[in-house]
């Protein structure tokens, strides 16, 4: 019997060759937006270790909704010619290319991971002000943000959708809208981060008013052959949060405006949670939304094993399975996994010789040195 891991997807106009996805990993490395080497390596490599589509990591529609001043960004068409160049080596490799779209909301300004404790850059020091739905901090070493009038919100709206199209020029074939991890459409999900009183607040159909305007001007944006996914946080695990039930009635309704998958997350919102994490912990919520909300569905957290992931497909808790921190340990896990599921992919002709104390070498070939 062959895997479900390494069966081919097909969305709109696009189908991906297996069911692993490289899940987007901010590397802070980039300079005013702008992809580099370092990006084309971290991503290439990926794809040529076998997973079947390469997500490029948040890249901000505005340069305020940069998590870090480092950040890649797709604000204005000067991006779009760094980004061709990853995205052409990924698909020589047989990889899908994909890119998330996104904004860091209140969450933005902020320092890069190895650069100290955790919080917002000083506005003296380089940092901005950040923008959320409400003026309410994430935690107490970040910046008070600014509550976005409607009007800006509107104008962010039109962002993601400029975003869209200039990723699409760029040569991506799926694009994703990060609505997860506290970030700005989470910050508008969650009660927790969004004390509005107009349209944009209060009810579950406030709350989710600017996450499907997104969605709605993205999918316009792009030609109906590319598939739209949408990452969620399915919970905020603490109490008053957004939650696992509003995740599977937004997950319908983003259906009905066009989005092709969810991406099930959860966290992120809250500066402390008390998350269980361990193998497989948000499988769960990946299940209720394919089979509550009837739209395909991605694991992802804390994936680490090919029989775990071939089990995640085959009882059809997910369609996808999507690897983070595995994927950083091992670029070449899919290669690795094929192996151990038995399945006959072909490994990059300059690496054949690594497959082959595995897989023996044909006589009638000659592979030169890299048979040694």
């Amino acid at each position: 019997m062959s895997s479900k891991l390494f069966s081919p997807l097909s969305q709109r106009g696009v189908t991906l060759p297996n069911r692993i996805v490289v899940s987007p990993m901010c590397q802070y490395s980039a300079q005013d937006g702008f992809v580099n080497d370092w990006h084309l390596v971290h991503l290439g490599s990926r794809a040529v270790g076998g997973a079947g589509t390469v997500i490029m990591e948040a890249a901000a529609v505005v340069a305020e909704g940069r998590i870090t001043a480092a950040d890649v960004g797709i604000w204005k068409d000067e991006h779009i010619a760094p980004l061709q160049r990853i995205t052409h080596f990924i698909k020589q490799q047989g990889a899908v290319p994909a890119i998330q779209l996104a904004h860091a909301g209140r969450k933005a300004s902020a320092l890069r991971p190895w650069d100290g404790t955790p919080g917002s850059v000083p506005l003296a020091e380089g940092g901005w002000l950040p923008a959320a739905p409400s003026a309410i901090a994430f935690d107490t070493t970040y910046t008070q943000p600014h509550a976005l009038g409607v009007d800006e919100i509107k104008d962010l709206v039109q962002a993601f959708a400029d975003a869209a199209t200039r990723a699409h020029k760029a040569g991506f074939k799926v694009i994703e809208v990060h609505g997860a991890h506290g970030y700005l459409a989470h910050e508008f999900l969650s009660p927790l981060s969004n004390r509005r009183t107009d349209q944009y607040g209060g009810t579950f159909d406030n709350r989710i008013r600017f996450l499907l305007e997104v969605t709605t001007a993205v999918r316009q944006a792009l030609p109906q052959e590319t598939p739209l996914w949408v990452r969620l946080s399915a919970t905020d695990w603490a109490e008053g949060g957004w939650s696992a039930d509003e995740t599977v009635a937004l997950s319908a309704r983003l259906r009905e405006v066009g989005v092709d998958l969810i991406d099930v997350s959860s966290g992120g919102n809250l500066p402390t949670a008390p998350i269980p994490v361990g193998p497989g912990y948000q499988t769960g919520f990946a299940a209720r939304v394919k089979a509550e909300a009837g739209i395909a569905s991605g694991a992802v957290g804390m994936i680490t094993d090919a029989i775990q992931a071939e089990h995640v497909l085959r009882t059809e808790q997910a369609d996808l399975v999507l690897l983070a921190r595995e994927l950083l340990r091992d670029p070449y896990w899919p290669l690795h996994a094929a192996q151990e599921l038995r399945e006959d992919v072909a490994w990059p002709p300059q690496y054949v010789r690594a497959a082959s104390s595995k897989t023996p070498l044909r006589p009638d070939v000659d592979y030169g040195n890299n048979a040694r």
